[in-house]
């Protein structure tokens, strides 16, 4: 039934802009349906970006040698979330795999682009949950924004853009390995030394030159720092950046977006082609 009812829709939008169009929305409603079937995923994606801001404003809060230390956390913890978030693209397609998922998807009269269009859009809507989860509970251990409505909506829209462009990085990852297992250990490779190596969790003026200078060119540190301009929650006791990435944040980070959909989307297209073809 659901085969023919694929192949009603499909023979029903006429341009293939239109069919990939509504190939991707399935694919989507698919992923999101499944969040509603299996609640634990939104549970934990929801207990852990509070158990980070808590943590980090209220253990490590003290000990930090930084005034009014919850704005300047709050976008780094944003920026580490809404990345490990897009994690679950790699988990997702490497289950996917292993599950025959996508050998059943092979028989379907569908673009390869639109199981990964909805596998990264279903990393989108929980990354939206985990962020507004987040800034409820930052609002109530004392983070604030200092800039306009606009100015909020910019750091949403800008953090949201980012996890979603590098949700196509971590599904070519998924695609790559041959064990689910083995994407947690992978991505934590990845995703660690990007996220604590920047400005994310301390100011980078502190860290030993080597660190520093990675930091300063680390796209996450350009992503924090873009986040923390637009809630206005920079610090004015610390230098400024010297390094042209820091200097040029919105820059940056544009580039950085652009370019990982420019290069991950069709290597991921390309890879997904390969793996049905198998």
């Amino acid at each position: 039934m659901s085969v023919l009812t694929k192949q009603t829709t499909y023979e029903s939008v006429g341009t293939p802009a239109g069919q990939l169009l509504s190939d991707g929305w399935i694919a989507t409603r698919r992923n999101l349906i499944k969040i509603k079937r299996v609640p634990e995923i939104l549970v934990f994606t929801i207990l852990q970006p509070i158990m980070f801001v808590l943590l980090f404003s209220q253990v490590y809060g003290g000990a930090m040698n930084v005034s009014d230390y919850t704005n300047f956390l709050m976008a780094g913890i944003f920026a580490q979330t809404v990345i490990f978030g897009s994690t679950f693209s790699g988990a997702a397609m490497a289950q996917d795999l292993k599950d025959g998922i996508i050998d059943r998807f092979r028989t379907l009269p569908m673009s390869p682009a639109a199981v990964l269009i909805g596998r990264t859009n279903g990393d989108l809507v929980i990354n939206s949950i985990s962020m507004l989860i987040m800034m409820g509970t930052g609002w109530i251990v004392g983070w604030r924004v200092t800039t306009s409505v606009w100015g909020f909506l910019g750091g949403v829209a800008i953090l949201l853009l980012f996890s979603y462009s590098f949700s196509w990085v971590m599904a070519l990852l998924g695609m790559s390995v041959r064990s689910p297992e083995v994407i947690n250990n992978a991505s934590f490779m990845i995703l660690f030394p990007l996220t604590f190596i920047s400005n994310a969790f301390v100011p980078i003026h502190t860290m030993p030159e080597v660190l520093k200078n990675i930091a300063e060119w680390n796209p996450v540190s350009a992503l924090v720092e873009s986040a923390r301009q637009l809630f206005g929650n920079t610090n004015p006791d610390f230098p400024e950046p010297t390094a042209w990435t820091l200097q040029n944040p919105f820059i940056t980070i544009f580039i950085g977006i652009v370019l990982m959909l420019l290069i991950f989307v069709p290597l991921c297209i390309r890879k997904f082609e390969s793996i049905s073809s198998r």
